[in-house]
């Protein structure tokens, strides 16, 4: 991916477009367009939030090879920005008291979780922990924020199947799995339906019509397909099980709506939204993939960034901060908030070679915020300081 230097370094000089007032969204449009040229990026949308407010939902580029316009209400793959809607959602079972955060998995689950022999097909392989006893120490706050000692996925296994690589809640280790766990408890101990739960307590509520956890046939009318580094088109997936990982198909305008009612504390009280966004789990290496790599020393780790529940927490120069990243071979979605003024970029790609443009972009319009780029994305030219 070619990104020139005279590029990022005319985008991180320009001061940072003041959210809230006169966002300048006709200088805000040469630079993306500007990007897209450089990085060959075929389509971006994005949402400026300030005060919990939705300042400004723009787009630019295709949707599809055809050259279909990518618009606001294009349907567009939401990655792993799902693990964050899952969070807030069982955020809200929490406050009910339906689950507690710090209950072993088992107080739900009706036998042994190794025992789930049929799961496989539907959530993940779990034969592999049959003798270790360490899976009755997971517990819904540990699987959220990433501390299972899983792999990513079961299947990037040698066996195919998970394993519990590190004493539960000592370390971050990002894992798909952890959450589907997760929402097997959900399901087969509570007997709840995800998909339906997230249609009712978040996509309906916030007015986010074009958002499900499974795919929709209406999806097809307006319907983005994507692009990987090679340039290759990839078709859009019509996903057909809800998976907590990462099934969600959604809208800029609809995560929008999402995004700004979270800063607004909507459907969440103010102590919960807090403990989701708490420093929980110190992030101690170097990157966030591969996953289970050497911890760092103290001394090289980023500062201040830690994991919350379903989102990464991180301090810089304007106080706290979150993000949440989605990515695949051809998506790259970012979700960047500041607590100070509830200011937050969302970024929807369905071309993951607009990744390189995030850290520009972002600087751009809520000024330096201490996000991790580089431990998000590498070590690119791009990320480094």
């Amino acid at each position: 991916m070619r990104v020139s230097a005279a590029f990022l370094v005319a985008a991180l000089l320009l001061s940072p477009i003041a959210v809230g007032a006169q966002v300048r969204l006709a200088t805000l449009d040469a630079e993306v367009r500007a990007g897209m040229a450089e990085t060959g990026a075929q389509g971006i949308a994005l949402a400026l939030i300030d005060r919990g407010k939705i300042v400004s939902v723009r787009t630019w580029g295709a949707r599809n090879a055809t050259g279909d316009p990518l618009t606001s209400d294009t349907v567009m793959y939401g990655a792993s920005l799902t693990k964050a809607v899952f969070a807030y959602t069982v955020l809200q079972l929490a406050a009910e008291k339906r689950i507690d955060l710090d209950a072993s998995i088992a107080t739900y689950l009706k036998k042994p979780l190794p025992d789930y022999a049929d799961a496989g097909e539907r959530y993940a392989d779990w034969s592999g922990l049959k003798g270790d006893e360490r899976w009755r120490k997971l517990t819904p706050r540990i699987l959220l924020q990433h501390g299972a000692g899983f792999a990513n996925f079961g299947f990037l296994e040698p066996d195919r199947k998970l394993h519990i690589h590190f004493e539960p809640g000592s370390r971050y280790a990002y894992s798909g799995d952890g959450m589907i766990l997760l929402q097997f408890v959900l399901e087969q101990g509570l007997g709840l339906d995800l998909g339906k739960e997230m249609q009712t307590r978040v996509f309906t509520p916030f007015g986010m019509k074009t958002t499900s956890m499974v795919w929709r046939p209406d999806f097809t009318a307006n319907l983005a397909d994507g692009w990987t580094t090679d340039g290759t088109v990839e078709p859009h997936d019509a996903r057909s099980k809800v998976r907590a990982a990462g099934s969600m198909d959604t809208t800029i305008a609809d995560f929008a709506r999402f995004a700004a009612a979270f800063m607004r504390s909507q459907g969440l009280s103010k102590a919960r939204r807090a403990e989701m966004l708490r420093p929980h789990l110190a992030i101690t290496t170097a990157s966030q993939f591969p996953t289970l790599q050497p911890e760092l020393p103290p001394a090289a780790r980023v500062k201040g960034l830690a994991a919350g529940l379903g989102v990464v927490t991180f301090t810089g120069p304007q106080g706290a901060g979150f993000y949440k990243g989605g990515h695949n071979d051809s998506t790259g979605n970012i979700w960047v908030c500041l607590e100070r003024g509830a200011r937050c970029v969302v970024i929807l790609s369905n071309d993951v070679r607009a990744e390189a443009m995030f850290p520009a972009l972002v600087r751009r319009i809520l000024g330096e915020t201490g996000a991790p780029w580089r431990w998000e994305y590498g070590d690119q030219p791009w990320t480094r300081p």
